[in-house]
């Protein structure tokens, strides 16, 4: 037999504090699992600088792939002699899950928006590239990477098997929201997955859930709101990823400014002229962004060293609720009064927005989105916000946050005029 179609001689399992085990019993999904590029996974944190708000949040996007991995194995089971399952799809579906975040990098968001990446090109890249995992792939056939690429990247024809990786309710979301809530000790992510997978169906299109588990999936919905606004969205979470960024914002600005570093940040080079390589990218995690921060603290930019002594000791930045559009006047003075306080407002006055949309429907001249069906007991299928009054309510309905981020110690201890002081806590702090 073919060794990507081989079962292992005996089943691998994983003790894991969410789904109790996870299985593996295919040689392929072994050997994926076994990779440098999926086993790099286990240095980057799922959550980012979460773990500096709840500190049981270290767990890691090899963690969360393993989860998802398990999740749609436990679907193809419960899809197997179903209509319109294809058993020749269950390899597709289960390499897709667990490679569906390979290409993310270390504090993935705050690190794409400072040098302009995106893990999902770059999991691509990993995918089709000369790569242990497209080896790996390839021993199913020559095709096969790039169906996987095509799955994970939601342009595959073979839409069922994209929605059980990518939709409003799929294996990606299920885990990662009873998984982040384990390890953030809250219990807004909690929901009955185990009822949702009974009454999962497969269709043509996309897996739709039977109208008697619509109240399963109101819960689902509601905990995935909960938990962007109570974790996720979690301002003290957005300062650490605030100050995160304007350390990756300084280096940057340095090097293109022909400043000297004690320690050149070698890994760094390639994101700086956007030369980057496969090879570039692959050797960066989390571990090797922390020792920069380390040795940064000696540098003798006082920015850098500054911001770097407060992300790795727990030193953030406060905030003020502050919209920017109706209070453009005060922002614009404020950036000035902290310039002539001392304190270069690039860095140390920063605005930020955190917005969410926890369920949505396709509508008629917008972008095409993939809603929730019910399956109706006469077989007809409806739109969950059609059925259920509690996601009508909510459904197409985005919040958004806004808040304004500064070092409020600096402003009691800089050598600005008191005047000039006062006048920036009377702006900061005005109703």
């Amino acid at each position: 037999m073919i060794r990507a179609f081989a079962k292992l001689h005996e089943e691998k399992v994983f003790k894991d504090p969410v789904h109790r085990y996870i299985h593996v019993r295919d040689q392929l999904i072994w050997d994926l699992i076994g990779t440098s590029e999926f086993q790099r996974l286990r240095r980057i944190r799922q959550l980012g600088t979460t773990y500096v708000t709840f500190h049981g949040a270290e767990h890691s996007r090899f963690n969360h792939s393993l989860g998802v991995y398990e999740i749609t194995r436990r679907m193809t089971e419960n899809f197997k002699g179903r209509s319109y399952w294809n058993e020749d799809d269950r390899l597709l579906a289960l390499s897709a899950a667990l490679l569906h975040d390979v290409g993310h990098g270390p504090f993935s968001h705050s690190f794409e928006k400072v040098f302009q990446t995106d893990h999902e090109e770059w999991t691509r890249a990993i995918i089709l590239g000369n790569t242990e995992v497209n080896s790996v792939l390839r021993q199913v056939d020559e095709t096969f990477p790039r169906a996987v690429a095509d799955v994970i990247e939601k342009t595959t024809t073979n839409k069922l098997v994209s929605s059980m990786i990518s939709s409003q309710i799929d294996a990606d979301r299920m885990d990662y929201l009873l998984r982040d809530a384990y390890y953030t000790g809250v219990s807004y992510g909690q929901f009955d997955m185990e009822r949702i997978m009974r009454v999962m169906r497969p269709t043509s299109e996309q897996m739709v859930v039977k109208q008697s588990g619509m109240h399963a999936v109101e819960d689902y919905i509601m905990s995935r709101y909960q938990m962007y606004w109570q974790v996720y969205f979690h301002p003290v979470t957005r300062s650490s990823e605030v100050v995160l960024s304007k350390i990756f914002h300084r280096v940057k600005e340095l090097k293109q400014s022909g400043y000297t570093f004690k320690q050149p940040p070698n890994h760094f080079y390639p994101f700086f002229n956007e030369k980057r390589t496969l090879r570039d990218y692959l050797r960066l995690d989390e571990s090797i962004v922390h020792y920069y921060f380390q040795i940064w603290q000696e540098e003798n930019d006082r920015i850098l060293r500054d911001l770097c002594v407060r992300f790795l000791n727990r030193r953030l930045f406060k905030f003020v609720e502050f919209h920017p559009k109706q209070r453009m006047n005060d922002w614009l003075e404020l950036k000035q009064l902290f310039a002539e306080a001392g304190l270069d407002p690039a860095y140390y006055l920063v605005m930020d927005s955190s917005s969410d949309l926890p369920y949505d429907v396709y509508r008629p001249g917008e972008e095409e989105r993939l809603p929730i069906h019910l399956l109706m007991p006469n077989g007809e299928l409806k739109e969950l916000s059609q059925q259920s009054d509690v996601v009508e309510a909510i459904s197409g309905k985005k919040r958004t946050d806004h808040k304004l981020y500064y070092p409020e110690d600096m402003l009691l201890e800089s050598n600005g005029e008191a005047k000039t002081k006062h006048r920036i806590q009377e702006i900061l702090h005005k109703q």
